[in-house]
């Protein structure tokens, strides 16, 4: 079985990643949030489900809550502090696979009438950077999703995958599709393996996503 545990699971993706995660036959899931017994009832009676009550933003939280398991999904990469007890309490508990959901432009590598757009109303990314290379610097067997503008529309879950130093130009794609490629990694954790990769839907290579 794999032993899997969604920090944020009450999170935008989560929501769609959970039912993806449990298609699968050998995954034992562990649903961390702040509320997750309150909010997560659905999943409470399941066997090969968890719930942990928890705040990343306490170590101890954290330190408990991933003992014993493989896998760490992490619901957003853009609080470095967060990111911080994330690596700490992984690294104190022998965890060493981790995909975490970030955005794009990071690495500056949004480019076009896109990327001016996206720098416009993103405004100053100096503490997701920071963030960012918290992961960066981690030595942990990480995969960070840079993402692009995010909507939901369970008809559309084509997404493309672009190598770190691409450039980006795609501006849009699913929460369904990015739940589908996490839960592909997690079937296969050989995907993607300590690397940034940014995930967009095909064929959007627009000046700005079509939902605004």
């Amino acid at each position: 079985m794999k032993r899997i545990i969604l920090l944020g699971a009450t999170s935008n993706i989560s929501k769609f990643l959970i039912p993806e995660l449990l298609k699968q036959a050998d995954v034992q899931l562990t649903l961390f949030a702040r509320h997750a017994t309150s909010r997560l009832k659905e999943y409470a009676s399941m066997p090969n489900v968890s719930l942990v009550d928890g705040n990343w933003n306490r170590v101890a939280d954290l330190k408990r809550a991933l003992t014993d398991k493989e896998i760490v999904y992490l619901a957003t990469g853009h609080f470095a502090t967060a990111n911080q007890n994330v690596v700490q309490a992984m690294k104190s508990a022998h965890v060493d696979r981790l995909v975490v959901a970030g955005g794009l432009g990071i690495y500056d590598e949004v480019v076009g009438e896109f990327g001016r757009w996206n720098a416009r109303m993103m405004g100053d990314y100096t503490e997701i950077k920071r963030a960012a290379k918290v992961i960066d610097d981690s030595e942990l067997n990480y995969t960070f999703l840079r993402m692009a503008w995010l909507y939901n529309d369970a008809q559309h879950t084509d997404y493309k995958v672009i190598p770190q130093g691409g450039e980006f130009k795609d501006t849009q794609v699913t929460r369904q599709a990015v739940a589908k490629l996490i839960a592909k990694i997690m079937q296969h954790p050989d995907l993607y393996q300590h690397t940034s990769i940014g995930v967009a839907e095909p064929n959007t290579a627009w000046s700005k996503p079509s939902f605004y």
